[in-house]
């Protein structure tokens, strides 16, 4: 397994975002991570990074523990995401943003190896021809890619991906998909945190279902949909659930 989340559980004051979380993760999987707002999709995200440290439970990568460790220590060995809300390096180009990804992930390269790889990873997200221009130039649709980028060019073992697709249009999400397959495909394992439910239920080999910091179903998109707890605190409607399948 590449990732093992064990008895996870995160308090903020009085209320308790996680809950006894516990799940394991193959290599090679597309992972999709599904619940209501507020069901503690991005704290779980936060708590495997190193962002939160967890009151209780443990986290491992490759089989190494990485319980508490800061999230630059957590790149070094092989994790990287991107955060819903994109934030590029606006004064720098798109090159440097992604060289800095690339500098602090999980080979910390020198800044001439650092520009071989982030060329290439705009090559793979299709961005190599906005290399030069400032990253704060960019649509929101190429912020998203952006964002990718820099999260690939750590050369992750394993990707966290926050709502690549928000705000993109039909096309654009096709495109997305497309684009996130390729880098399944290099042999990178990823978790997405998506509402774009007809998205991420055709792309996923597996779906876990948070709400109220706990996990109320894991297993495949088919068995997902057609779950009731699911339904009725997320879905809403069997019919709903039924064409997120068949697109």
């Amino acid at each position: 397994m590449i990732l093992e989340v064990k008895d996870v559980t995160k308090l903020f004051g009085g209320l308790q975002a996680l809950n006894h979380v516990s799940f394991t993760l193959p290599e090679g999987q597309i992972l999709g991570l599904i619940g209501p707002n507020g069901a503690g999709k991005t704290t779980l995200f936060n708590v495997i990074n190193g962002v939160f440290p967890p009151d209780q439970g443990r986290v491992t990568l490759r089989g190494e523990d990485i319980t508490g460790l800061p999230p630059y220590e957590v790149a070094r060995r092989g994790l990287a995401r991107t955060y819903q809300v994109v934030r590029p390096l606006a004064d720098l180009t798109v090159l440097e943003n992604v060289m800095v990804g690339s500098c602090f992930g999980r080979h910390c390269y020198s800044l001439h190896q650092a520009a071989q790889v982030a060329r290439e990873v705009l090559q793979q997200v299709g961005l190599v021809r906005h290399s030069a221009l400032p990253a704060g130039s960019l649509n929101v649709a190429e912020k998203k890619r952006l964002e990718l980028a820099r999260a690939v060019a750590a050369q992750p073992y394993l990707l966290l991906l926050d709502e690549v697709l928000a705000g993109l249009n039909p096309s654009e999400i096709a495109a997305m998909l497309d684009t996130i397959r390729r880098i399944r495909d290099t042999g990178v394992t990823i978790i997405m945190i998506e509402h774009v439910m007809q998205a991420v239920m055709n792309i996923s080999e597996r779906i876990l279902v948070l709400d109220y910091g706990q996990i109320i179903a894991d297993g495949s998109p088919q068995e997902v949909a057609n779950n009731l707890a699911v339904i009725e605190a997320y879905l809403g409607d069997p019919k709903l659930a039924a064409r997120l399948l068949t697109g």
